[in-house]
This record gives C-alpha cells, structure tokens and sequence, in this order.
C-alpha cells in the first residue's frame, strides 16, 4: 500500500490544526497570566502610603527576581505594562461589558480576566 497524497494532506491539516489551537491556547493562558500579575502589582501598590516612589521599587525588585528564575519576558518595563492592564480595564470596562462574546472552546472566559469577580 502506498501513501496517499489525500492521506498525509488530512493528517498535515489534523497536525497543523491542532498546533495552531494549542498557541491559540498558550495566548490567551499568557494574556491572563500577565494580567493577573499586573492586577497583583496595582493591589499591593494601594496597600503602600506612597504609591509612586513603592510602586516602581516592587516592580524593579520583582522584576529582577522574575528574570533571574524565568529569565526573558519579566523586565521591569515589561512588569509595567503588566500593571496597566487591569488599570486601563478598570477604567474602560470594555472587557468586563464585553464577557459574553469571549470564549475559548465554547466556554466563557475566566472571570478574573474579565474583571469580575
């Protein structure tokens, strides 16, 4: 028996499909990582008399802890655009307002990410 062309091109797009779901899947487990770790600076932030100064010594300490074990992907300037999105959320809703049309295989979206809690 010899191998088809229709054969592999089905098991290629079986194969392809799949890869593209699982990034698709690793996307959005990263954005609501990153917001989860954003929404956590702004929560310890507030708990600090003065929010400037103390913010921006969490983040350049956290930062150089995060990369010294994760490397890559946790600078300080990356922490700080982490902290921005639970704040611009906050300030828009648009996410919050827009749940019902987020979903990932069908499912709502986690309602951290969203905001609502």
């Amino acid at each position: 028996m010899k191998l088809t062309k229709s054969l592999f091109n089905d098991i290629r797009g079986l194969i392809s499909n799949a890869r593209a779901t699982v990034a698709r899947g690793v996307d959005l487990v990263q954005v609501h990582t990153n917001f989860e770790i954003g929404r956590r600076i702004v929560e310890q932030e507030q708990k600090g008399k003065d929010r400037a100064a103390y913010g921006q010594e969490v983040i350049k300490q956290l930062a150089e802890r995060l990369e010294q074990e994760f490397g890559r992907g946790y600078s300080k300037s990356n922490l700080e655009y982490m902290r921005r999105l639970p704040i611009a959320q906050s300030a828009t809703g648009q996410l919050g307002k827009s749940r019902k049309s987020q979903s990932v295989n069908g499912q709502p979206a986690p309602r951290s990410f969203t905001g609502e809690l």
